[in-house]
């Protein structure tokens, strides 16, 4: 017996794993890597892997898993919060994109159907290089990481109508076509509505009864078995299982076992995207580039300047300055997965010639390598070319970062002003305990100062902008996010001028507090779920911020802190 996939497989792992290890060593990201060994193993290179349909089949699910996390990131609160770059932003970068890439297509002589789904591919930028990339550089919530995220969200739920685009310009004849899109818009809201429904009554009391258990391995067949019936469920209606595993992620985003989920998902989520893009690397027909690299070149040029100037214009005109607008164009000029999926529709249904598929191809894959390089220094890149616009606005933000601290003396800077951010302010300053927070959400800052609260917007991860907060007069540096990175970030750039300051970090995996600590956390505070602070007497009395427990409320407790041993 033959054990092909196993074969394969092995072949894919050995390669990746090789791969990443030498890529990671010369500093550049796993993408690289995995578009690398899709090239090197595929059938067109040395053809070490027979079965490249089985694969991508499978690998598909790291989409779908990718979607999950980001709906987990962005609840249907936080989307009405970024409806302004969702709609506006991303609709306008969508559609123009698409207009202008047809009419140029079709100005070079293809034809209508052809230039339809060019447009369609080149309109997307890659959800799962931009968010991963972000994320890693602590970048996701900033103003061009929000901008961008809202784009691509926009750009994720325009997949749907393109596929089903694609389908048509494949055959189907316009009553059909027309027949078949109703149904499936009815049929589409029918499922959304079932599915918000069962999110809203039925999920948090089943994830509820399922941490009774306390089973790791419950919890984590739980989350699974959600996501794959919210996925196949969307799909058995015509619409893309992303879809489904996106709606699912927003569904859980508002409970309070988000983080535990994501923190589950996330090996499946990573191992799975991996070998998607793996797989996206084997159709590339490596015998054909000396014929076409004049025209790849050309057309690389063009996707990353259009999509660059399209998406900086639209931010300036949508009242961003121009540092925030250039960083949010370089970070998506570039081709996405989704813009893969329809390509492969398309070849399939013969829309486009092989090679019109094949140069096509190339251009997105060339620049997805291209892509993390030009995330990862987006902010070099900008001050390099606009030094003036991005001093101006990284000053007018100290300015009123000074403006609100001048006054504040042995005071404690709280980074973040979410739920957790928003409790322990109203704690210290219950206990007359001079504060500030600072959060880079715009919306929570200015309801934090309608409030008369201290707060102010800005990067809690810069080290120039905590100098702005006081830093050198403070008390104590609380950090309420819980994200890991980001909490690394500021904690060792504080411990770098200032190694006395007692930091107080939050963490809801056991794993994070020895990390905290060798770090140079002071205090750090088990976050339990369902929990709103983070901050009370006994913490206070160990950091020295009070000498006694006399009139503090000792019922406001909220968490253990975990045994140092």
């Amino acid at each position: 017996m033959e054990y092909s996939y196993l074969n394969d497989t092995l072949v894919i792992l050995t390669a990746t794993v090789a791969v990443v290890f030498l890529v990671l060593r010369i500093g550049l990201p796993p993408l690289v890597a995995y578009l690398t060994v899709g090239v090197l193993v595929g059938p067109y290179t040395l053809g070490l892997v027979s079965d490249v349909e089985h694969i991508r089949t499978f690998a598909e699910f790291g989409v779908v898993f990718l979607l999950f996390t980001i709906g987990l990131e962005f609840s249907a609160t936080v989307l009405t919060r970024m409806k302004a770059s969702v709609l506006g932003l991303g609709s306008a970068q969508v559609l123009l994109t698409a207009a202008l890439t047809t009419t140029a297509a079709m100005l070079l002589g293809l034809p209508l159907e052809s230039a339809l789904v060019i447009g369609a591919v080149v309109a997307m930028s890659s959800t799962a290089l931009v968010t991963k990339q972000l994320a890693d550089q602590v970048e996701l919530h900033t103003r061009h990481g929000r901008n961008s995220v809202g784009i691509l969200l926009f750009q994720d739920l325009m997949v749907v109508p393109f596929l089903i685009l694609v389908s048509m310009l494949s055959g189907n004849s316009v009553e059909a076509s027309t027949h078949i899109i109703l149904t499936a818009l009815g049929q589409g809201v029918l499922v959304i509505m079932l599915i918000f429904a069962f999110g809203h009554w039925v999920l948090s009391p089943l994830f509820q009864a399922v941490a009774r258990f306390r089973s790791a391995e419950l919890f984590t067949l739980t989350v699974l078995l959600l996501v794959l019936c919210s996925a196949w469920l969307t799909n058995q209606i015509g619409l893309t299982f992303a879809l489904g595993a996106f709606l699912a992620g927003m569904m859980l985003s508002e409970t309070e076992f988000k983080h535990q989920v994501a923190s589950d998902i996330r090996p499946f989520r990573d191992v799975l995207l991996g070998l998607f893009f793996v797989t996206i690397g084997m159709m590339l027909e490596v015998p054909v580039l000396p014929e076409i690299w004049s025209t790849v070149l050309l057309m690389l040029l063009a996707l990353i300047l259009i999509k660059f100037l399209l998406v900086a214009v639209f931010c300036l005109l949508a009242g961003w300055n121009s540092a925030v607008s250039m960083r949010t164009g370089l970070i998506l000029a570039h081709g996405g997965e989704f813009g893969f999926a329809i390509l492969i529709l398309a070849m399939e249904g013969n829309i486009l010639s092989p090679i019109e598929g094949q140069i096509l191809l190339a251009t997105m894959l060339f620049s997805m390598v291209l892509a993390p390089i030009i995330i990862r220094y987006n902010a070099k890149i900008t001050t390099l070319l606009i030094p003036k616009q991005v001093q101006q606005s990284r000053q007018e933000i100290k300015s009123e970062i000074i403006s609100n601290a001048c006054q504040l003396n042995q005071h404690v800077i709280v980074c973040g002003y979410g739920r957790i951010g928003q409790h322990s302010i109203n704690y210290l300053s219950e206990h007359h305990i001079p504060c500030m927070a600072i959060d880079l959400d715009s919306i929570r800052v200015k309801n934090g100062m309608a409030g008369n609260k201290s707060v102010s917007y800005g990067d809690a991860c810069s080290l120039e902008l905590l100098h702005a907060c006081g830093l050198h007069r403070a008390s104590a540096l609380v950090i309420s996010m819980i994200d890991f990175n980001t909490a690394m970030k500021i904690i060792s750039r504080v411990r770098s001028v200032d190694t006395e300051l007692p930091i107080v970090v939050r963490t809801r995996k056991e794993l994070h507090l020895y990390q905290f600590y060798q770090a140079g956390a002071t205090e750090v505070v088990a976050d339990t779920f369902g929990s709103d602070q983070m901050i009370d007497n006994d913490l206070l009395i160990r950091i020295g911020l009070t000498k006694t427990s006399e009139g503090l409320s000792g019922s406001d407790h909220l968490a253990d802190i975990f045994d140092k041993a």
